[in-house]
């Protein structure tokens, strides 16, 4: 398999792209994430994953070939509202008391670059998920475990926050951050495989 480029500093993206098998670098993209002035909300994850790829192909040598590079974002929206990465506990708080009881839809968003086309497609995923009712004590617990950080929601569905998810539709690798049926039909259509045909 090819490298590829990883415009994403996220663990767990990391962590599916080992499991899969593909060679990967990492390069975080700097990019301001709160100017999203007429970016529609379910929108947002795609638009920012292209902005990631965008950044990275910009500051490579300019005599370097680049084969692939590969932006995801993640984002949760429930009444219009979007729920980013908690910025402290108290908004961590705020999220899963909000989440509690009721449906969020997750949208991931993957855009890939292929450098030998100059061609960046795209694909999002959706998924809702649904939280049973929280007490206060269960949220507390949950903040304590510290799976709020630097993820989107505050909560992680590979982790104990598996406990309070009554229901998905969809799938749970699109609420982890990068969902591996798009991800293999994207590379697909681009020619890259990833069971080994060529």
């Amino acid at each position: 398999m090819e490298p590829i480029i990883l415009a994403s500093g996220s663990p767990r993206r990391q962590e599916i792209l080992k499991s899969l098998g593909v060679p990967f670098q990492v390069i975080i993209p700097e990019i301001d994430e709160s100017e999203l002035a007429g970016v529609e909300l379910e929108k947002i994850s795609e638009y920012l994953a292209s902005k990631k790829v965008e950044y990275v192909s910009k500051i490579l040598p300019a005599k370097q070939e680049v084969p692939w590079i590969l932006g995801a974002d993640t984002t949760m929206i429930m009444d219009g509202k979007v729920y980013g990465k908690p910025a402290d506990i108290d908004e961590a708080v705020s999220f899963l008391k909000d989440f509690s009881g009721r449906t969020h839809t997750v949208f991931t968003s993957m855009a890939l670059y292929n450098g030998r086309l100059k061609y960046l497609s795209t694909k999002t995923a959706r998924t809702d998920v649904t939280f049973a009712a929280l007490s206060q004590d269960e949220i507390d617990w949950y903040i304590s475990t510290g799976e709020w950080h630097n993820v989107a929601g505050g909560y992680r569905i590979q982790g104990f926050g598996s406990y309070f998810i009554r229901k998905i539709e969809g799938t749970s690798s699109t609420v982890i951050g990068l969902p591996l049926f798009e991800l293999y039909d994207m590379l697909k259509e681009q020619g890259y495989s990833l069971i080994g045909l060529e």
